[in-house]
């Protein structure tokens, strides 16, 4: 096949793209070219921003198109004017986000989706981010064809995950002593490893399938506390704790998420992620062992490090917090 990504140099596009290369298929990545010029090295690259470069596209035809980093339906309507036909399949990445809140226990592709208060806003946050992909999905069934291959991951992991949000606990726990581990212990929470997405992502688009699938993994019910305790017997040294935290404390404390990335926020009536993975798993998707994801995740990190945004609580301030913790009256 030949193949085009869009933005396809970073994480989860660069996985694409790698897997759909070590498959034997003609990759090309759009993208700005700021993860540097030596990534991808057998990928013909196209260097432009989406939002204003997408001309650069009129030479061209692939058999499938990946879009691993649309966040606006206008995005989306403007690769589809720009490509046409010669798009060929869209899969486009999208979230489990898309539903409403609260998430029902075990759901399918079917459930409840968010709405947008204003459905002409291109402000992402948490309040906008989830309607904002339920709008990408419809603009991409519209303009593309019923033959979309929709795309729906909860927390990504794995290997260049720049967003640093998993790979802070790995690196935590891999450090040992006494871990902060924030409550709700109970917080439903799923994850996918990008390899295992890529993988599954690019079969569907050799089989031409189509559809809308949860890539997750476990199926539900999984916690927050199962997450720290196999990452603890997976990487943790001898004498590693988790020390279980109050949530409302840590509020109380001014501790939030860009501290304890993947963190509930102490919110008790938030049950967490639980989508039921059945649809995708019954069409191929295998995810790899979450204590597999750690370790392999741990090594990368280790070798080459990935520029991180920042995410993730200090030693001096967990010391803090535990202390107080400790010291509670």
């Amino acid at each position: 096949m030949r193949v085009l990504v869009i933005g396809g140099t970073r994480f989860v596009g660069r996985h694409l793209a790698e897997a759909a290369a070590a498959r034997g298929h003609d990759v090309t990545v759009f993208h700005r070219g700021k993860t540097g010029t030596d990534v991808l090295p057998d990928a013909a690259h196209i260097f432009g921003d989406r939002d204003d470069d997408l001309a650069l596209l009129k030479e061209g035809t692939w058999d499938a198109t990946i879009d691993a980093c649309a966040y606006v339906p206008r995005q989306v309507s403007e690769l589809a004017d720009a490509l046409g036909e010669r798009a060929g399949q869209l899969a486009f990445v999208s979230t489990v986000s898309v539903y409403a809140e609260p998430m029902p226990n075990n759901s399918d592709e079917d459930a409840p989706r968010a709405t947008l208060t204003d459905p002409d806003t291109e402000v992402v946050d948490e309040q906008t981010y989830g309607g904002l992909k339920v709008n990408c999905e419809a603009v991409a069934l519209d303009r593309f064809g019923a033959g979309t291959l929709i795309v729906r991951p909860t927390y990504v992991v794995g290997p260049y995950d720049y967003t640093h949000r998993f790979t802070y606990w790995v690196e935590r726990i891999a450090a040992g002593g006494a871990v902060l581990a924030p409550g709700p212990r109970d917080y439903g929470i799923q994850l996918i490893d990008a390899r295992d997405q890529a993988e599954w992502t690019i079969a569907m688009l050799e089989k031409k399938s189509a559809g809308t699938f949860h890539t997750v993994s476990p199926a539900p019910p999984f916690t927050f506390e199962q997450m720290l305790q196999t990452i603890v017997e997976a990487v943790g040294p001898a004498g590693t704790s988790l020390v279980w935290v109050d949530g409302d404390f840590l509020n109380a404390q001014g501790v939030d998420g860009d501290d304890l990335p993947l963190w509930a926020g102490g919110a008790s009536d938030d049950p967490g992620m639980a989508c039921d993975p059945s649809r995708a798993m019954t069409a191929g998707l295998s995810p790899r062992p979450l204590a597999q994801t750690i370790r392999e995740t741990l090594e990368h990190e280790q070798a080459t490090p990935t520029p991180s945004e920042g995410t993730g609580m200090t030693r001096a301030r967990e010391s803090e917090v535990l202390e107080a913790w400790a010291n509670r009256s």
